[in-house]
């Protein structure tokens, strides 16, 4: 392989998952600085990515490529649908790749794959094995040209880093290495948060995941907020749809001067976690988002396992609980006043 070669990361979705493939960006960059790295993602989370896009001479992602089959499948048979297809699939055989890194293991990623123009010998690789509570569809394997074995047991990272170090024949890159998310510099220079009603300092609290049993109790977060509230934070309940925005205004009304603030975008999500005290939260994506940028983050963790996702890389995030193992509301407000007095 030459020293420059041209490699394309699919990694469609959702928020979480793609912020857990940014490590192999870097990882790509250490090892081969002149290669041309593209990736192809869903267009609701072009925003995760734009920050690494190549610039004033720091080379990361050359080029990212949306992906807008969640909203075409909506509107199958509308001219203007098939239109941006062909126009995605266009961008998509401009490049002839070398390698093709699939690390979501799911047919619609592989299909993306398929759809890419590739050189001759190009390396196609993704999951040989369903990991434990992650999606993954079998017939993805036939797409690939070679198929990675990994732990049933796998956290994210890890096994992205799996799929790229088989792909370009590597040694496997341990944890010793610690995965790089965003840039140092690029965290720092994140603009303080433009929506109205935030007072420092304040502390986020993401009570809303897409699945029920993932949920924190909300006499536990009440009394979270009762304590955070009690030492002079501003308890705030972000929301993503109306039944979300109702349990956050039930949640506030019971914290002295606890804030609902409006709707905020992944763009606006930076500044407004970059800005926080502290970031609690439920195994979902924004949690994620402040584990990794490195801000003071407690993930709580009630219906997932917690070497999945947990923050690893850094003592400014605290996991507690894990499968069918809710944590107590004692636990939380103590990792909480922990990662505070550092801060």
């Amino acid at each position: 392989m030459s020293a420059s070669p041209k490699i394309l990361l699919v990694k469609l979705s959702s928020l979480g998952d793609v912020l857990h493939n940014l490590p192999i960006v870097w990882d790509l960059r250490a090892r081969l600085p002149d290669a041309q790295i593209d990736w192809v993602v869903e267009e609701a989370y072009v925003h995760l990515l734009t920050p690494l896009l190549s610039r004033d001479g720091v080379r990361g992602i050359d080029h990212i490529i949306p992906l807008g089959l969640r909203r075409w499948k909506k509107s199958l048979f509308k001219l203007s649908t098939w239109k941006e297809f062909f126009a995605f699939r266009k961008t998509l055989q401009s490049t002839a790749y070398d390698v093709l890194i699939e690390t979501q293991g799911l047919l619609k990623s592989a299909i993306v794959c398929s759809l890419a123009h590739k050189n001759s010998d190009a390396v196609i690789a993704g999951l040989a094995n369903a990991t434990e509570f992650s999606g993954y569809e079998p017939l993805a394997r036939s797409f690939y040209s070679q198929s990675v074995q990994v732990p049933t047991q796998c956290h994210a990272v890890d096994r992205s880093r799996w799929v790229m170090c088989s792909a370009l024949d590597w040694p496997l890159l341990e944890r010793i290495s610690a995965p790089q998310f965003y840039p140092k510099e690029l965290i720092e220079s994140i603009p303080k948060s433009a929506v109205i009603g935030l007072n420092s300092p304040y502390v986020l609290c993401f009570h809303s995941t897409a699945r029920e049993a993932k949920r924190w109790p909300d006499s536990h977060w009440i009394a979270l907020g009762k304590e955070l509230s009690a030492r002079g934070y501003q308890v705030v309940f972000p929301w993503g749809n109306a039944a979300e925005k109702v349990i956050s205004e039930l949640l506030a009304a019971q914290i002295p001067d606890a804030f609902v603030p409006p709707a905020f975008s992944i763009e606006e999500a930076f500044s407004v976690i970059a800005g926080a005290a502290l970031t609690v939260g439920v195994d979902t994506g924004l949690t994620h988002l402040a584990a990794v940028l490195d801000k003071p983050t407690v993930e709580i963790y009630c219906d997932s396992p917690r070497w999945k996702t947990e923050g690893y890389w850094s003592d400014r995030i605290c996991n507690v609980g894990d499968m069918q193992n809710p944590p107590s509301a004692q636990e939380v407000v103590a990792s909480a006043l922990i990662l505070l007095q550092q801060t």
